[in-house]
């Protein structure tokens, strides 16, 4: 089968499911190797990038899935779905960041991070399907235990949770506790002028 052949099969796949298929589903049904499937997705990729097409192919975990540019989103949103946009607080984004870096989490252990209580942050982010329960914790109480899901990755634009930027490391104290003036010391030397700007004001 010609390599042209082949990307039209795929293609035609991804449009139908409307979902992530897994590479081993694209293996059975074209019946060729798994690195070949995913060195040609790799040139559809690049082939949709230079011709400026409004689709694009992503990777999520070890699956496909064709979607429309995150940039035609303002257009295609009123047509196909009359449900609120996502809106998410301050709160709850710092609850979703607590568990991507921190896959299988409890409840308490977000808590004793953000210090205050999250229960309200945590059922927006499952309404949302951003986070799931994947199961429970072999302790007192048998506590749920929390992971995101293929959804956070896609609307953040990750193929796993190893892209995820690495986080700022700074000094702990005797109480595990991040060091503040160091932060201030470092966004001061960070952005000396806006240091100036504040002593001038003052």
């Amino acid at each position: 089968m010609d390599i042209q052949k082949i990307k039209s099969i795929i293609e035609a796949i991804l449009f139908a499911a409307g979902r992530e298929v897994k590479i081993n589903e694209l293996v059975s049904a074209i019946e060729i190797n798994k690195e070949e499937i995913i060195n040609i997705i790799s040139k559809m990729t690049l082939e949709y990038e230079e011709q400026k097409r409004a689709i694009e192919i992503i990777k999520v975990d070890d699956a496909y899935q064709m979607c429309t540019k995150k940039e035609y989103y303002e257009y295609i949103y009123p047509i196909l779905d009359k449900r609120a946009k996502p809106n998410l607080s301050n709160a709850a984004l710092e609850t979703l960041s607590i568990i991507a870096y921190n896959p299988e989490i409890t409840r308490a252990e977000i808590e004793a991070i953000r210090g205050v209580n999250s229960d309200a942050s945590i059922y927006k982010l499952l309404e949302y399907n951003l986070i799931e329960e994947v199961g429970r914790l072999e302790a007192p109480g048998r506590p749920t235990i929390y992971k995101t899901t293929k959804e956070f990755l896609k609307m953040f634009g990750y193929s796993s949770l190893e892209e995820l930027p690495d986080l700022p490391k700074y000094k702990i104290d005797e109480n595990q506790q991040i060091v503040i003036d160091d932060i201030l010391e470092e966004n001061k030397d960070k952005n000396p002028e806006r240091e100036e700007e504040a002593d001038q004001k003052e």
